[in-house]
């Protein structure tokens, strides 16, 4: 059984990152791999003697101390005993494995999930107990013939083997001894093969592993262990530092046994055109004739109080009968803890779409009460993590039946503040003041970590990202005061859309303009996953509600509308961007960029004695920031809008970007990326925190972007277009190379001289087209590696024809042009151009 499904797979969970979604702000941190059933471990306890179960009293003394619970717990002389009521035989468990503590250098924390299963307890046939793991992959019904078939084809693997020890003690269920099933080393409890691997760990040190706690409750049995590992460090001296210290680590593992619903929630079933996080498995039924995916969204089981159904249906607003309630990390600084909370209260307004009030709520963590366990399933908890990542994320875990969200753990890193900062100070630096030093007022960095604490939560509760929902908001808007600040600058918190860089100084914009909210797509992707439809029994028999609700709502308004994840080639879909227009987006963020660096050896300043750390830093961010306008216009070149629709919705999915806006794009990247930047090579700045001998990170940032404009997959992605919607006035690859060439060799018709980024540009240039007709010719640099990407694409494209014709172009043009070029070095450089162009023809001619 897959998390996300096939064709709707995304590359990470949000994790999900946060917005970090998978599913992660931030940067995505994807979710523990599922198990395979293939590699099982079987453990088997110590042999029960001769003559079979003993009296309950012969085995569970006086002595032992029990705790009741999912599994009664019986702890005895340094052993534990799991007693086994009949009614959990044949049940389905979730098993959740997470660090409690981990080890330094790992790169994970206590509080992270290490892995999840779904188990079964079953009796074997000579006195003993099977533990199986439940892969769901193929199922069918009962009640039909396929159903048999089925069956023969799954077959669980039994991952544990226990000798029953005694009858339970009212004369039903079983007493087994768990001690060295729980203390060792096996795939259900502990870490992966492949996980030790990446460690270079060996092999459990037993005699420095024990089990430090069982604790029993109605639903869940919770078991706390320290295991300790054995390894080497590489033969570079590269590893874990416990492993170069003592030739071991030692971690804290907590294993959360929960009972799943003996009736499975009733499924939601997932539909494209609204992002949820989904499990799948096949269904088979004998009416079929062909096996169909049974595909299904995550989501909490919201359901009204006992009695309240009737005031839900007369449309007040009720609390259900169980909330989602996330609970602070005491690790957290105290005075974040009110602005995560926040972020987790804005979700209210949300459900109240879906007919709940209350539905949602943060607390703090209560340190007081020790039968609480932070790792305990039944609690979802947002961690706190003392580490330098910059990032935070938010998973769920789900019911593999159903779908049915049981908890969630949201990853915080510390450094997450590190990484909001440098992007407050690059896209609201030149509009909000508060943004111009390295620390930001605690009000300030309290509503920047509410923003991602709402995108991370938003996470968990199923939600998946929204890259394309900035662009439902028009330009022009994003600069009007009344209307930004009423509405908010993206219809979406999922959306990757940080900050209003658009705004300008004389706009007067407050924060309610700048910051990201919860907005009008979040309310109605939770209002169509979590509101009740009891007139239908099954999910099935939703469907037809749900596809209305999508019709009748997303149809008629496009801030409702959901683009995935920003990895295909609609330019509307994209991380980091904002508006319907990203050149004139990107416009007006330059604008501000080039007001910010002229300051930034001021705003970077902290203490006297400081060396210029913080001004290499943000100068780095104000490049990345360049470059993702440059990214946000170039999506444009060749893009292809799709809109999800279903086979009863009117019109194409797939469509092509208009010839203007192509043609603007291309402008654009020719003004501010082929041209020299010169604002960019600030001396005051460079002369500071950059070795000459070390290269020109504007120049190189400069030529990729060159080769990413005219790279063989983009030219045979617009020939293809070209060739497929035969439409009037549409932009060409001929028309794309004229344009570029036009203004790179600009110099040719004006006389002008050509500056040294200019000249690395235009042998670029050159090499660009040689790579696209025969990449094995071309060799190093950007040119070489893009041609490389392109090659397969290339294959037997018209597009080797072309980048021939245009290679022959610029070989007369520079011909022509050489003699009268008055300048020595651009004549040397034309020449050495001229020269390599032969030369290249020469060799492929061999």
């Amino acid at each position: 059984m897959t998390q996300y499904g096939r064709w709707y797979k995304l590359a990470a969970v949000a994790a999900l990152p946060v917005i970090i979604g998978s599913c992660s702000v931030f940067k995505s941190k994807k979710a523990p791999a599922k198990q395979s059933p293939t590699p099982v471990v079987v453990v088997k306890a110590d042999s029960a003697k001769a003559g079979g179960p003993k009296a309950f009293k012969d085995v569970i003394t006086a002595k032992a101390v029990t705790r009741k619970g999912l599994f009664t717990v019986h702890e005895q002389e340094g052993k534990y005993f799991f007693e086994l009521a009949d009614s959990i035989f044949g049940r389905d468990i979730l098993l959740v494995t997470r660090l409690s503590k981990s080890t330094p250098g790992a790169g994970n924390f206590g509080g992270e999930e290490v892995n999840e299963q779904t188990l079964r307890w079953e009796k074997g046939p000579n006195n003993n107990v099977f533990l199986r793991v439940i892969t769901l992959i193929n199922t069918a019904d009962s009640t039909e013939q396929i159903y048999k078939a089925v069956e023969n084809s799954n077959l669980y693997p039994i991952a544990a083997a226990f000798d029953i020890k005694a009858k339970g003690k009212e004369g039903g269920g079983v007493v087994i001894d768990v001690t060295d099933f729980l203390k060792g080393d096996n795939l259900l409890l502990a870490f992966t093969p492949a996980a030790k691997r990446a460690f270079s760990l060996t092999m459990l040190a037993p005699e420095r592993s024990y089990v430090h706690s069982v604790r029993s409750y109605p639903i869940n049995t919770e078991v706390r262990t320290i295991k300790t590992y054995q390894g080497t460090l590489s033969a570079e001296g590269r590893g874990l530092p416990g492993l170069g210290a003592a030739g071991a680590i030692t971690i804290e593992l907590n294993n959360s046994f929960v009972l799943l619903p003996k009736v499975p929630m009733k499924k939601r079933y997932f539909d494209y055109r609204v992002g949820y996080f989904a499990s799948d498995y096949r269904l088979f039924s004998d009416d079929q004739q062909q096996v169909k995916d049974e595909v299904y969204i995550h989501r909490w089981r919201l359901e009204p109080k006992p009695g309240d159904m009737d005031k839900w249906k007369r449309g007040e607003l009720v609390e259900p009968a169980k909330p989602i309630v996330y609970y602070i990390d005491p690790a957290t600084p105290k005075k974040w803890r009110p602005y995560l909370i926040a972020g987790i209260n804005d979700w209210a307004k949300a459900f109240e779409q879906a007919g709940f009030k209350n539905a949602i709520r943060g607390e703090e963590w209560p340190e007081q009460d020790t039968t609480m366990s932070m790792e305990d399933a039944r609690f979802s908890v947002v961690r706190y993590f003392a580490a330098s990542v910059e990032n935070a994320y938010g998973p769920n875990v789900a019911d593999p039946r159903s779908g049915e969200i049981i908890e969630s753990h949201v990853g915080w890193y510390h450094n997450v503040m590190k990484l909001v900062r440098d992007w407050y100070m690059m896209q609201a630096g030149a509009i909000d003041p508060g943004a111009r030093k390295m620390v930001f007022d605690d009000t300030l960095m309290g509503q920047l970590i509410r923003f991602v604490s709402s995108h991370e939560i938003g996470h968990t509760l199923g939600l998946r990202h929204n890259m394309g929902a900035s662009s439902a908001t028009p330009v022009e808007k994003l600069r009007d005061k009344a209307w930004v600040e009423a509405h908010g600058h993206t219809a979406s918190i999922m959306d990757y859309a940080r900050f209003n860089y658009v705004a300008q100084p004389e706009d007067n914009i407050s924060h309610a303009g700048i910051f990201p909210r919860i907005n009008d797509y979040d309310k109605w992707a939770i209002q169509w996953g979590y509101t009740p439809i009891p007139q239908a029994a099954t999910g099935k028999e939703e469907l037809p509600i749900l596809n209305k609700w999508i019709k009748d709502s997303v149809g008629s308004n496009p801030r409702l509308w959901f683009s995935g994840e920003g990895k295909d080639y609609d330019p509307r879909s994209q991380t980091e961007d904002l508006g319907d227009n990203s050149v004139t987006a990107s416009e007006y963020g330059l604008k501000n960029l080039k007001r910010i660096v002229p300051h930034l050896i001021e705003w970077t300043r902290e203490n006297d004695g400081d060396d210029y750390t913080n001004l290499m830093e943000m100068y780095k961010n104000v490049l990345k920031q360049w470059d993702r306008y440059q990214g946000h216009v170039l999506k444009n070149l060749a893009g292809v809008p799709q809109t999800a629709k279903s086979v009863d919705q009117p019109g194409a999915i797939y469509t092509y970007t208009s010839r203007e806006r192509q043609k603007e794009a291309v402008a654009f990247l020719c003004k501010h990326v082929l041209e020299t930047p010169n604002w960019l090579l600030d001396t005051a700045i460079l002369n500071r925190i950059n070795n000459p001998a070390f290269g020109d990170p504007v120049a190189e940032s400069q030529a990729t972007m060159l080769m990413l404009m005219m790279s063989g997959g983009r030219l045979t992605r617009l020939d293809e277009q070209v060739n497929r919607f035969r439409a009037k006035d549409m932009y060409t690859p001929e028309e794309l190379l004229s344009d570029i060439e036009g203004h790179l060799w600009s110099e040719l018709r004006t006389g002008k001289t050509i500056d040294f980024n200019r000249r690395k540009l235009q042998r670029a240039y050159a090499d660009g087209l040689k790579g696209l007709i025969d990449p094995a010719l071309v060799k190093g640099g950007i040119a070489s590696l893009i041609a490389s990407m392109s090659a397969q694409q290339m294959a037997n494209s018209d597009m080797k024809i072309l980048a021939k014709a245009h290679l022959v172009k610029v070989q007369k043009m520079l011909a022509a042009a050489i003699p009268g070029v008055k300048d020595d070095m651009s004549k040397q450089h034309l020449q050495f151009v001229l020269d390599g162009i032969k030369k290249f023809f020469d060799d492929k001619n061999k």
